[in-house]
């Protein structure tokens, strides 16, 4: 027993800090209150073990697996973990022969982990669809891809999707100081003094994945030699080296000030700020994965249908960039600055957005058309007064029918500019009769 004992004991010293620190609670869980702060749906669940089948999407590092262990380690009934890169058919009849098995023998539930869930095609997600659908397990998924577009879609349709987000600088930096004073799980038997600069960078250098932040704080910590004192001192240059990149050259609110610069300056059309300000980004630490994306998301923002074109581009840059690596990645990524900045702009889309957006949340009596409605599910009584469907191929390519819900009928969300290809369709939209002023 003694050498059992040590065994476990070893292997738990030896596991990375990340595994060390991982809450085994809701209590110990940090982040993403938006789904799971006290009194939401997840964590009512959770605590009553009345989870139903879930996905847990969102970008690495950001708690998925951790929301999975501590549902496995609060529920009374079976929990297996399976990886779909590494696992088949036959292992999800292995665990659906247990789980009938447990559920007639001992009453219990057979939760199903599935990390990398995306990875698993048709013929692997058909196999387990039935028993999801039925009871016999209950599924959890974990995915870094967007369930919707990379999933079997009667898998999601089955599962409720949380979306989990990027952590803040502010949750990682919690988490790290919370490692180094943990005498129990975070570093035992080393004296240790992390300063708080290098706390900091560590945070904003992780890019809300918690343990990218944890890996490099070990790696700081076990490559640092203690002082004559016995103390392992952390200074920010070794948190620099720990996580390969050096020290912003300016402080948090100059970072937001500069991030902000290089925004307005793709908004206003020029070209020069925009490249100076993503350079000055760059040159002082930040990760050219953050200008990317900012890209991205102002060329569907300010530029829009005047040049769809744009984010295209911008997407096409921060594929290349992470391709490529620095810094032969930032040549694309600077052409698509460029291209941002001079295609003609057009705010309509965000307009339209958020006009559809106020509507879905007011209107209450929103049924769809019974022209549009999916037939095998409609009743005879719905089928006797259904308009027909008008196929617009049939008719050219467009005919005029009611698309809107009854209660918004003539509701216009998205009206074209006279900026750049949106000129373009303007001129389709009153060719078909649509009318253009707001």
């Amino acid at each position: 027993m003694e050498d059992l004992f040590d065994m476990l004991e070893y292997k738990k010293q030896n596991e990375p800090l990340a595994e060390r620190m991982r809450p085994t609670t809701l209590s110990e869980f940090m982040g993403q209150n938006h789904i799971a702060e006290e009194g939401s749906l997840l964590r009512r669940a959770i605590k009553l073990d009345n989870l139903g089948s879930c996905i847990f999407w969102g970008p690495p590092g950001s708690g998925k697996t951790t929301l999975a262990n501590i549902i496995a380690n609060s529920t009374d009934g079976n929990f297996v973990k399976l990886n779909a890169v590494s696992s088949g058919v036959n292992d999800v009849k292995r665990v659906v022969d247990e789980a009938r098995s447990n559920q007639k023998m001992y009453g219990k539930k057979t939760y199903l982990f599935l990390d990398e869930c995306h990875r698993f095609n048709k013929t692997q997600s058909d196999s387990l669809l039935p028993f999801i659908e039925d009871g016999t397990i209950t599924f959890i998924g974990s995915t870094t891809e967007n369930p919707y577009a990379a999933m079997t879609p009667a898998i999601v349709s089955r599962c409720r999707v949380f979306e989990l987000r990027a952590l803040t600088d502010e949750i990682i930096e919690k988490a790290l100081y919370k490692a180094i004073n943990d005498k129990k799980r975070g570093f035992p038997n080393l004296n240790i003094l992390v300063d708080d600069d290098a706390v900091k960078h560590i945070a904003i250098m992780a890019a809300g994945d918690m343990r990218v932040a944890y890996n490099a704080l070990e790696m700081a910590v076990l490559t640092t030699p203690p002082n004559a004192d016995g103390v392992i001192h952390v200074k920010l240059k070794d948190a620099e080296q720990s996580i390969q990149r050096k020290s912003l050259s300016y402080d948090e609110d100059m970072y937001y000030d500069l991030l902000s610069a290089f925004c307005k300056s793709l908004r206003g059309s020029s070209s020069d700020a925009a490249l100076y300000y993503s350079q000055r980004l760059i040159k002082g630490g930040c990760d050219p994965v953050i200008i990317a994306r900012r890209l991205i998301a102002h060329a569907a923002e300010d530029v829009g249908m005047a040049d769809p074109q744009a984010l295209v581009i911008a997407v096409s840059a921060l594929t290349a960039l992470k391709n490529m690596g620095y810094p032969e990645g930032l040549i694309p990524l600077s052409e698509a600055i460029i291209y941002v900045c001079e295609a003609e702009k057009s705010n309509s889309v965000v307009e339209a957005m958020h006009a559809a957006g106020e509507d879905a949340e007011k209107v209450k009596d929103d049924f769809v058309p019974t022209n549009l409605r999916n037939t095998p599910y409609m009743s005879k009584e719905q089928l006797k007064t259904k308009k027909p469907y008008l196929y617009p191929h049939n008719y050219g390519g467009y005919v005029e029918q009611q698309y809107l819900p009854d209660r918004l009928v003539g509701k216009r969300y998205y009206f074209p500019k006279d900026n750049g290809y949106e000129k373009v369709v303007k001129q389709i939209r009153i060719k078909k009769g649509i009318k253009e002023d707001k």
